[in-house]
Parts: C-alpha cells; structure tokens; sequence
C-alpha cells in the first residue's frame, strides 16, 4: 500500500495552488487558442462603410464634398442658360449652335466648359451615389431604388454619361436644376454630422429653421429655372425674370406684370404652388411646435454670454414665485449684483405667474429660465456651470417626505460638484442628519438647526427670530417713516440695521482704537459712529470672536464685523466745529437731549455696589441696581468709564467646567424632596453626525427612559403631570408632530453651560408620535426635559403636559401639513389650533412656526381689528414701494411671536457677498461654539434700573462693568385695539347696536382709554376710510349715560365669553384630577404690542420693562463680582482709585475706580462725596 501512495505521481503544476498564485512559466506549450475580435470589421466594404459612412469627421468630409458637387452642378446650370442664345430654336442642329456660338479663343470657355464640367460632375455624382448604395444595402435592392434622391440623382447623372456615348442627343434639356434638392438633403446630414462631431445635442430648433430655409430657396430657385425653360417657347423669359416672378408670386402679390404664357409653364406653376400650400405648412408647423418646446425648456445660455459676463445658477425642484421673488430682491439688492445674470435650472415647466413675472423688463433682461435635470451634464452645459460664478441648490420644504427633498439635493450637489468642481456652491438642507453629505460644499444652510435654535433662543431672549430675521434682509431702513405711529419709524428705522465687515486699517470707524481693548473700542465707535461691534477676526484665524471681552487687544489686521445702517464704504462723516479745532469729539447723535453723549464720558464717576450681601446677583434678572449713598438714592450715580486695556484680572484663564455663579452643584426643588446632581460637560450622545459640540448642565447620571414621560409614573417617580413635579421655574413646551433630530438642537442653547443650574426652565416635548429609542439616549442626559404622547387640538394632552405652567409654548410646523391642495392653506390647521389656545389661554407666550409668511396676519387674528387693518395698508403700500420686509409691521412678527422658516433663505443668499453671516449666525443662536466668542442673552430694565436713563449709558454701564455688548432693545408697550367682538362692540365700523355715531365716536375717544395714543386711532381712521364724525365740545348728561352703558355691556359681554371659556378650562381639568388654582385668566397680554430695535441710537431713553438683547463675553464670570466667602475680608489695597483683591480673596472681579469704607461686618462701595 505504502508503495503505491509513492507511485502516486505528483500534480502537474499548473494545478498547485503556489503555481495558481505565482502563475504557470513551466508550460510555454499549453492548450492555448488565440481569439481574434471584430473580424468582420476588417472587410474591405467594412472599411470602406467606417470610412464614408460610420467615422464620424471622414463621413462629414464625404458629405461636405458631396454638398460642394450638387452646388457646382447648380451653378455650372446658371452659367450654361446665361450664356445660351435665347433666340436659338429648340429644333437647331449642333453645327447651327456652333455657328452662333462666340468665335475665338472664348469659345473653349463659353460652350466646351460648361458641358464637359457637367459632365464630370455627373459622372462623380454618378460613382459616389453608386458606392454609397452598395454600401447601404440591406437586402431590399427595390427600396434603394425608388427613393426620391436616388431617382434625381440618376435624371441628373445618366444622361450626361449617354451623352459620352451618343453625341447626338448632347443638346437634350436635362433638369439639372433639381440638384438644388439633393444639396439640401446634403447640408441636413452635414449639419447632422457636424452637431454629432462635437456632441451638440439641442440642436432642433437650427435644424428646422435649416431646414425651412433651404425648403423655401430650392422651390424659388427650382420655379425660377423650370419657367425660365418652359418659356423658352413663349416669352423668353431671363432668368431674373422668373425669379422675379417667382418671389412675386410666392409672396401672394400677384403684380400681374410677367404671366406664363404656354400651358407647360403654367402647369409648372400650379405644381410648384400646390407643393409650397403642403411643404411649407409643415415646416412652420415642426418650427413653431419646437419654438414652443424651446419657451418651455429656455433654451442655452450661450457660451459667448458666460465668459464675457458673470452669472449664477439657482438649481430648485419646483420653482414658486414667492421664492422667486425673495431671491431676486435679495440678490439684486446689492449694487454690485447688478450686473449678474441668474439662469434658473428647474426640471418642471415654468409656473404661470413665474413666466407673467419673467417678463417684466426689470427681470426679463436678467433672468434666464432652463427646464431641466441638475443630473444631466448636458443640461449643466446648457447653464454653462463651469462658468458660473456661484450655484444655488434649494431644497423643497413642501415635500411630505422632507428626507427625499433632502436626498434629491444631495444628489444635485453631488452632480454639481462632480460637472464643475471649482463652481463654488450653496446648498440648503432640510434634516440635519443630512448635513455631511454636503460638507463640501462652501456654505451650508441646514434648516432644522436654524430654526429650532432659533425658537429655542424665542423663549429667553424675547424676539431672537425677529432679530435675526431682520439682520439678514437688506433694507435701507425706510419702512414705516412716513407712519404717524412714533414705534413704527423706531423700528422700520433700526430693521435696517445689517451686518458689515472692514479691516482696521481701513476703517475709520475702528482705526483710532488700534492697540485697546475690544470692548474699549465697541462703546466709543458705538458713541462717537453709531455703530455697534459685535465681532473680531484674526488674519491668522479663521474662527471669528463674538464679542471676545476685554482680553482682545485690537490690531490692525484684525477683521471687524459690526452692526450698521450701511457700510463704511458709503458713509460720508461730518464733523463738528469743535472737533476741526481739537476740542472735545461729540457724535454723530449729539444733538438737543437732556443727557448728551459726550457727558457718558466726562464723568468720572464709578460704580458703587453694595457688598453686604455676598450671594452672587441673579444674572438672568440682569438688574442694573443704582449706587445709594448711605442707604438713600438721592445723588444721580454715573457710570465708570470704559478702561482702553484690560487689567490683569481680566486675563485670569476661565475655567469652563467650573460655575463661579453657584455654590453648589446640586439642585433642589421646591418641595425639596428629590435633589439632582448636575455638572459641565458635552453631551455623550449626539443623534446625528455633525453636530456641533457644546459645552451643556447634564445629569451626572442618565436618566431613566421610564422617568422622561412626564405623564406617567414609573418605580424612580410616581409623578404623572407636571403640578407634582412642582417645577421652580415656569416650562417651556414644544409642540411638534416627530422627535426629529432638529429638536436636539432646541433643547441644546437651553441647556448651554452659560445659562445658570437655578433659571434652567423645565422642557416638555409634546409629541403627536412618541419617540423612539434612539432620540431618548439622545436628550437622557439633559436635566428637566421630558416628553408627552399629545397634540396641541387636545385640551386634555395641554392641561396634563402642565400649559397653566408654562411660559412659553413653541408651536413647530407639522411635515404632514406643508403639503396641501392649495399652498397657502398648509397653515390652516396650525393657525386655528393656535388662536384657540390665544383665546383659552392668554396669558401664555405662543411661538409658531408657519410655512408661508404671508399667513402670518391670521396669527392672534380679531375680528372687525381696525389696527390690524391699518397694518394690512401699511402692509400693501410699504411692498408697493419695494420694500423687503413689508410682513415686519405685523404685531405677531415684531413680537417675535411667529417665525417662518422660508424668512432665512436670505441668509443663504447673502452669503454670496458676505461669506461670514453663516456663521455670525450660527454665533449668535448658539449652533456653534468658538472658545473665546460669547454668547446671546438678554437682560430686563426694572424700575430700579431707570436711573441709566438712556441707550448710551446703558452701552458704557454694560461695558465698564461686565463686557457686555448690547445689540438691541425688545420694547413693549401698552395698547387697546379696538375690536369688535360682537354686535354691542364699539369700534371704528358702523355697529348696529349704537344707536348713533355720535355714541361710538365717544365710545372710541382716546380720552377715555388713556394708553391709547391719539395719533394712532386717527392714522388708523385714515387708513380705514372709515368717516368718524367727532361731537364738540357740549356733551349733555343723556349721551354720557348712553355711553357708559355701551361701555358696561361691552365690558359684560367680553367677561361672560371669557368666563365661559375659563370655566371650559377648570371643568377639563377638575375631569383629570389637576387642581384649578394655577389658572388665571385675567394676566393676559392681549393689549400690548412689542417690537426689536436693532442698534438704537444712544440717546434712546429706556422704559419699564424693556428687554436688552446683550452679546455676552465669555469671561463675563470672570468679570462680574462674585464673592464665595460668607464674611467680607477688608484686606483691600487702594492704589490711584483701583481696587485690588488680596490674592488669597476668592474674588473674581475687574472692579475700577472704586473707593472702599467698610468693616468685617459691613461692607459698601460708596460715591467720593465731591463726585457728582
């Protein structure tokens, strides 16, 4: 056995594994067979069909030649009849023509010529038709025959070949004027062949209007030559006369002047007619039929156009005008823009009203429409993207499957990038888990973050929505000036405040401060300019600064980003007489005020704070407490001036993790029977790739899925709605129909490590569908957030989610609704939802979204409201001027109480001028965090804060004292709108239960209702066409009694329904076991009006309850005075008015020009008592 396992012999090599993977070079000889490809190809009639027929450039020269034949036997014609004898007979013997031919040496050219050229000619033509049908064959020989072009070519050729053979019959007529329709048949292949060379498709429209043409000429020229023949026998006509005849005939003229006189002639004639009334039809039929597809798909944009002019490309999947129109105003808003073409690439045809739009002489010269796919590179072409200067990819927000829109924008980018790569793009996503697939792009605007961020900041700093919309829409500040109403020239005159940027060096606003401090810089150019500087940026760093504080020493290549009317560019500065001589400087708004400018700093007063109490101050309250001597506030206090550098204090490192702001990390509510344990981090989970991340208060243990459903008890809690919970601060609910990942992003700035553990409002997600695994590990981590089963068209789901509770209540488009029949209804559910929860719950701050901003006047809508009338015509007259912002004027607008999100695609668009207000946005809403920048807060003006007096002042207390920055003031102000609610309602219209007008104009008089202004009821008149006829002076006693009785019913009647509706309310709730007591309906704030003011002059004088919207520095925990230790240590050392902390003293403070009298017991920074 052994010896037959060794016979056993081994493997050929080509069957070893080493040889598989080495390769066989043993066996050179193996069984091998060569295969030889497209063998049929090397055909001699093969070649010759690749060389005349299938290549491409040799068939176009074959066709050029075969063109260039058919013209010369058309010409070698004409030559032959204009040097024919017209008087020879037809019948005249060839010896008589040569006798009548010319003598000399001329006779060669003039007889022999022509004919033996023709002749050559024919047998060419005859040879190369030959050829090229057997090389066309296909089996059918009787189909090649009786083609058209195939029998005119052998009338044409044949009996010239004859003639060779037979010279006899050499004066035979022989049409070979025909030729003109076989060198039409010619040129259509050439231009076919010369369109495929260079791989031009869309060229129908040049190959019917080709083809018409040559249609038209070949019948003139084929009528011209047939008659001239023909009437040899009649009126020997020239050729010029036929041709005349012919056009004249064609024409439908019909002089009368030359007629065919032979029947033959005249036969040819109704011919030639007969086929023109069919040809010609036709032709103009296919040419308008694809003019009409040319209207439809725009055409090109030739590329002559795009190297000589500049052009961008807007790529959408459907096109509506009101996006059409933002964009337009938007972009053309820059006068540098005005010369740029925008070609609009949609694959669906063009709207009706975009077409009436596109052919305004304003946008028909700019605007090119191109139907077509952003995925087809021939489309691309016909947009010239390699050229463009920038491409625009939209996405469609009305889809109802938001993540295809998302997909299909992606893709477009995709084809974009991959056609022109160094086309710089712009590219708007709905979902942000969408957002990396784009990264390449150079500006990405992801909706969802923007807008739940934005929504997020609604509920702590008032109208951030407003705010930012505003900032990002170009405006000139001209809206609303001509108004009677003092709020609506405040405002339409600071909504045209924008964001700008120049370099140091080249400012002159910011050029004097080179070498200070930051925030030394931002108050004198706000003081001196009027203009407010909000950012920095480095020439070494990318990242730009948000208020960077005091640490920030400006250079002069430093870039400045700040708040102005216009850019420094186009400003003109106008000096005082004072200034030319070297006295003291006084701002552009030194004017006749009661506190000017330049006093802010004269003074040289100082802060004096009150140290007694060592619990560090509420910062959310932002209270601006007044210095007191003594105990009394009788001296006016002034404010300590901004220092040009920073002192050593101030540059202390800031240590994020730590909050100087607390004295314990552990949070008790209170009823004080749970305690939560919170600390600084980053969120451990993020739900999708790409988010920023941001330092946040998190639980230092996630919670329980069980415990983040707030109503239903679980083993960790038996609370079942948010009254148990007993909450310390008010809630802020979020209405949305999907725990999208965008939420993520409105709990994240709520949950900044900036905001203080005691003022974090709870967050309750009310949701139509419950959220699934992945979102809760996402938002476990965060304290005080929890989630709801319930829509907001369900009383109980409000009630139970805690809404008496609540502050704020967030109202997010639902993605079901955006699509409907009709567009502009999208809204309708969400709008009617919200006006109920207005009418049942008033004192509660609603925020919505909506799809379209044009809906935003149903928003708190009242019926027979003749303000909100008079803002409609406001509204009308301020777009018929050509305002951008003619929705601003409406009061749930300017209140920040309703946001679309379609308001910032103008950010998108003006990134293409200013590349940074992406990311100043960002900045701003708190999406990204630099280290270094600040942060958006706001603080409100109490009572107590009134001795500030004015703006400006306001500007140096924030900046001497906290490096605080403010960009704007939220303003609210008491109102009665006249409505009428119901038949016994006073209002400006005609009521039918007044019993005269007399009664209602005295109903409706200012002097009755005190915090209604005059002015605006009579501007509301005005614009109402409403005719109020006003009584004099003598009022008798009967008219006073009639009115206080209208007044007493109306008072009823408004009391009754809202004690109904309170009633509705505390029933639902006595139902699910909540108790009644958190109910008041009586705080509303249905009678105020709120609006922003974006960088007010500094002599605007603050009021009561105004909010300031304040750019916080990053060390501002550094720089306020907080003191941990329960006793005030006296160790102070007083050096030229400054106070230093001993080193040992756990205080954090840049306090300047202090003096300090105290004890251990009592410590108080007083007033020098020679300061005033």
């Amino acid at each position: 056995m052994e010896q037959l396992e060794s016979e056993v012999p081994p493997l050929p090599p080509r069957f070893r594994f080493r040889d598989l993977l080495l390769g066989d070079q043993s066996f050179p000889n193996d069984d091998r067979v060569q295969v030889e490809f497209y063998v049929n190809e090397n055909t001699f009639k093969e070649r010759l069909k690749l060389f005349f027929i299938k290549n491409q450039r040799s068939s176009l020269r074959i066709r050029v030649f075969n063109f260039s034949l058919k013209l010369l036997t058309c010409l070698l014609y004409i030559i032959r009849v204009m040097t024919d004898n017209p008087a020879q007979s037809a019948g005249a013997s060839h010896s008589a023509a040569q006798q009548n031919a010319p003598s000399g040496n001329n006779k060669w050219f003039y007889v022999l010529f022509p004919v033996f050229a023709q002749v050559i000619v024919a047998i060419i033509s005859f040879l190369e038709t030959m050829l090229l049908m057997y090389l066309s064959y296909k089996g059918n020989i009787w189909e090649q025959i009786f083609q058209v072009s195939f029998l005119l070519e052998m009338i044409n050729t044949v009996p010239f070949i004859i003639t060779i053979f037979w010279p006899s019959i050499r004066n035979i007529f022989i049409p070979v004027f025909l030729n003109c329709w076989l060198a039409k048949c010619a040129l259509e292949n050439m231009i076919n062949d010369v369109h495929r060379a260079i791989q031009r498709t869309n060229s129908a429209m040049f190959n019917q209007v080709l083809i018409l043409i040559c249609t038209l000429l070949c019948l003139v020229f084929t009528g011209t030559c047939g008659i001239q023949h023909l009437e040899r026998a009649g009126k020997n006509l020239s050729l010029f006369t036929s041709f005349y005849f012919c056009i004249v005939t064609f024409s439908t003229v019909g002089f009368g002047d030359v007629t065919p006189r032979i029947w033959p002639s005249q036969l040819l004639v109704v011919i030639m007619i007969c086929v023109a009334l069919v040809v010609l039809p036709l032709q103009f039929e296919e040419l308008i039929y694809l003019w009409m597809e040319r209207q439809k798909s725009g055409g090109n944009y030739s590329r002559h156009r795009a190297q000589t002019e500049k052009h961008v490309v807007l790529c959408v999947s459907a096109l509506k005008i009101d996006l059409l129109m933002d964009f337009l105003n938007e972009f053309y808003a820059h006068p540098r823009l005005q010369d740029y073409y925008v070609v609009i690439l949609c694959p669906t045809e063009m709207d009706l009203q975009v077409r009436r739009v596109l052919q305004i002489p304003l946008w028909s010269q700019r605007v090119i429409y191109l139907q077509g796919s952003v995925l087809k590179d021939q489309d691309l072409l016909r947009a010239k993207m390699d050229d463009a200067e920038a491409c625009f990819i939209l996405s469609s927000r009305n889809e109802v499957d938001r993540m295809a829109a998302d997909h299909q924008t992606i893709l477009r980018a995709w084809a974009v990038k991959d056609f022109a790569p160094n086309c710089p793009l712009y590219v708007q996503i709905l979902k942000p888990e969408n957002k990396f697939h784009v990264k390449f792009a150079d500006h990405v605007v992801c909706e969802e973050e923007f807008k739940y961020a934005m929504l997020a900041l609604n509920c702590v700093c008032p109208a951030t929505s407003t705010l930012v919309t505003l900032l990002v829409h170009t405006s000139r500040g001209r809206e609303g000036q001509q108004s009677p109403e003092q709020w609506q020239r405040m405002y339409g005159c600071c909504s045209g405040n924008e964001v700008y940027h120049i370099k140091v060096c080249d400012s002159k606003f910011f050029g004097e401060y080179n070498g200070k401090s930051f925030t030394y810089a931002s108050f004198h150019a706000h003081k001196k300019y009027g203009v407010c500087l909000i950012g920095i940026k480095r020439e070494d760093n990318k990242s730009i600064l948000l208020n960077p504080g005091p640490r920030h020493i400006m250079a002069s290549t430093d870039t400045c980003y700040y708040i102005n009317i216009t850019k420094e560019e186009n400003s003109a500065f106008i000096f005082n007489q004072e200034e030319k001589k070297g006295g003291p400087a006084g701002g552009l708004f030194d004017g006749p005020s009661q506190l000017p400018v330049h006093s802010i700093i004269a003074s040289m007063g100082t802060v004096a704070m009150d140290l007694q109490n060592t619990t560090p101050p509420d910062a959310s309250v932002g209270k601006l407490v007044p210095p007191t001597v003594n105990g009394a506030g009788s001296r006016r206090p002034s404010i300590a001036p901004v220092q040009e550098l920073a002192d050593s204090a101030s540059i202390l490192p800031c240590d994020l993790l730590s909050d100087q702001s607390e004295d314990d990390s552990v949070f008790t509510d209170e009823k004080g029977h749970s305690s939560t344990e919170y600390v600084k981090g980053y969120p451990p989970n993020s739900p999708y790739i790409g988010s920023s991340p941001t330092l946040c208060h998190l639980l230092a243990e996630k919670a329980p899925f069980c415990c983040l459903r707030l109503d239903q008890g679980c083993r960790h809690n038996s609370f079942e709605d948010a009254k148990a919970y007993g909450f310390k601060n008010k809630l802020i609910i979020v209405s949305a129909e999907t725990a999208g990942n965008g939420l993520y992003n409105f709990i994240v700035p709520l949950r900044a490590y900036y905001r203080p553990r005691k003022e974090l409002n709870p967050i309750v997600l009310l949701l139509d569908n419950p959220p699934d695994n992945h979102f809760l590990e996402a938002i476990c981590c965060f304290p005080m957030v929890y989630y709801m089963a319930g829509s907001i068209d369900n009383l109980d789901s409000l009630l139970q989610c805690g809404i008496i509770y609540a502050d704020n209540l967030v109202v997010v488009d639902k993605e079901s609704t955006m699509s409907a029949e009709e567009d502009y209804m999208a809204d309708a559910k969400t709008i009617v939802n919200v006006q109920t929860m207005f009418r049942l719950f008033p004192s509660l701050s609603i925020i919505t979204e909506l799809t379209h901003p044009s809906n935003m006047r149903f928003m708190q809508f009242r019926a027979k409201d003749c303000y909100s009338l008079a803002l409609s015509k406001l509204e009308k007259k301020e777009r018929d001027k050509g305002s951008n912002l003619a929705f601003m004027f409406r009061l749930p607008f300017a209140a920040g109480r309703v946001f679309s999100i379609s308001m910032l695609d103008t950010l998108l668009y003006q990134s293409f001028v200013k590349d940074y207000m992406i990311l100043i946005a960002r900045l701003l809403l708190g999406l990204d965090t630099t280290p270094g920048s600040g942060y958006l807060c706001a603080m409100k003006v109490k009572e107590e804060d009134l001795w500030i007096g004015t703006y400006g002042r306001l500007f140096q207390k924030l900046c001497s004292s906290s490096a605080e920055i403010p960009i704007g003031i939220y303003r609210t102000e008491s109102h009665i709108f006249c409505t009428s609610e119901s038949q016994v309602s006073v209002s400006v219209d005609d009521c039918e239960d007044t019993k005269d007008k007399g009664d209602e104009s005295r109903n409706n008089d200012p002097s009755d209702h005190p915090l209604l202004r005059k002015k605006s009821m009579q501007w509301a008149r005005r614009l109402s066409k409403k005719s109020v006829r006003w009584q004099g002076a003598s009022r008798d006693s009967s008219k006073e009694n009639a009115q206080r009785i209208a007044q007493q019913r109306l008072n009823l009647y408004r009391r009754s329904e809202r004690e109904e509706l309170s009633e509705l309310v505390r029933n639902r709730m006595r139902h699910l076991g909540l108790p009644t007591s958190g109910y008041d309906e009586q705080n509303d704030h249905q009678n105020t009006l709120s609006y922003v003011l974006i960088n007010p002059s500094p002599d605007t004088r603050l009021e009561l309850n105004d909010v300031v919207e304040v750019s916080v520095s990053p060390n501002t925990a550094l720089t306020r005075c907080i003191i941990k230790k329960e006793s005030f240590n006296p160790n102070i050392k007083i050096r030229e008015g400054v106070c230093l902390p001993n080193p040992n003293w756990e205080l954090v403070p840049q306090i300047r020009g202090l003096k300090a009298e105290g004890s251990a017991s009592r410590s108080t920074f007083n007033y020098p008592r020679n300061h005033q």
